[in-house]
């Protein structure tokens, strides 16, 4: 199966609110990932919603930030085979650092026509700090036990 692109979307939940105000920050961490240079252009919507949109030699990204709501969402289209969308993801998780995280890969461009065109999805959520509330949690149904 020949495919033309990878697309993959990030929905970013309860992000770390230092990191959604700084635009140049993001910029430069954008920057800092993408093989070539992209041109990114950054636009203020609203007082709490921005948007940067990058354009590179074999894609485009595109955020959208609220910075009220904590919440960042995110497209990466890649065409050339060798990008890896994951990269850009991993890179982005890491700045905005949120909670929890949506993540959906499509397959853009199948041609195999011989079969009916289906979209192949993938999705993902994955709360990042599950695991250290759920120990809280446990402890906590403990103590009122013993307390009974």
């Amino acid at each position: 199966m020949k495919i033309l692109a990878r697309q993959l979307t990030l929905d970013l939940y309860n992000c770390d609110t230092s990191r959604l105000g700084n635009v140049d920050e993001i910029k430069d961490t954008l920057k800092s990932v993408v093989g070539s240079e992209p041109r990114l252009v950054a636009e203020a919507i609203d007082d709490g919603h921005c948007s940067i949109i990058g354009a590179f030699t074999e894609g485009h990204i595109a955020l959208h930030v609220y910075r009220e709501l904590r919440y960042v969402a995110v497209d990466i289209f890649t065409c050339a085979d060798s990008d890896e969308p994951d990269r850009l993801a991993k890179t982005i998780r890491k700045f905005f650092r949120p909670d929890k995280m949506k993540s959906t890969f499509l397959k853009r461009g199948d041609f195999g026509l011989e079969r009916e065109i289906k979209p192949k999805i993938k999705t993902r959520v994955a709360p990042f700090r599950s695991v250290k509330n759920a120990g809280v949690k446990a402890v906590k149904k403990l103590v009122r036990r013993n307390k009974e």
